[in-house]
C-alpha cells in the first residue's frame, strides 16, 4: 500500500520547485504589465467626435475635449450624456487591453493545473 502524503521517488518536490519557479516568473510579467499599462492613454469619443475624453491606463479622467457646438446651456443633459458615454467607453478601451495581455500571460498556465486561472 502506497504511504500517504509523500512524494513516491522524489519526483514531484522537483516539479513543485519548477512550479514556483513558473508562478514567480509569470507575477514578475504581470507586474510589468500592471506598469506599462499605467503609463498608457485611451481615448474615446461620443456624439461624433463633439466630446473627447483620454484616461489613462490607471483608469483616471486625463483629459476631456469638447466642440464648441456641443455647448449648449439649454441642453445640458445631452453633453453630461456624452460625457459619461465617452469615459465608458475609454474604460472599456482599457479592460479590453488589460484582459487582452493578461490573457497573454496566462494562456498556457490553466490547462494542467485544476483551480488554476
Amino acid at each position: 500500500m502506497a504511504k500517504r502524503g509523500g512524494f513516491p521517488g522524489g519526483g514531484m518536490p522537483g516539479n513543485m520547485a519548477n512550479l514556483m519557479k513558473q508562478a514567480q516568473k509569470m507575477q514578475r510579467q504581470m507586474e510589468e504589465q500592471a506598469k506599462e499599462m499605467e503609463t498608457k492613454e485611451f481615448t474615446a469619443t461620443a456624439g461624433g467626435g463633439a466630446v473627447e475624453v483620454t484616461i489613462s491606463g490607471k483608469r483616471e479622467v486625463l483629459k476631456v475635449k469638447l466642440d464648441e457646438e456641443v455647448v449648449d446651456p439649454d441642453d445640458i443633459e445631452m453633453l453630461e450624456d456624452l460625457i459619461v458615454a465617452a469615459v465608458n467607453e475609454a474604460l472599456r478601451k482599457v479592460e479590453e487591453e488589460s484582459g487582452a495581455a493578461m490573457s497573454k500571460l496566462t494562456g498556457g498556465m490553466g490547462g494542467g493545473i485544476p483551480g488554476m486561472f
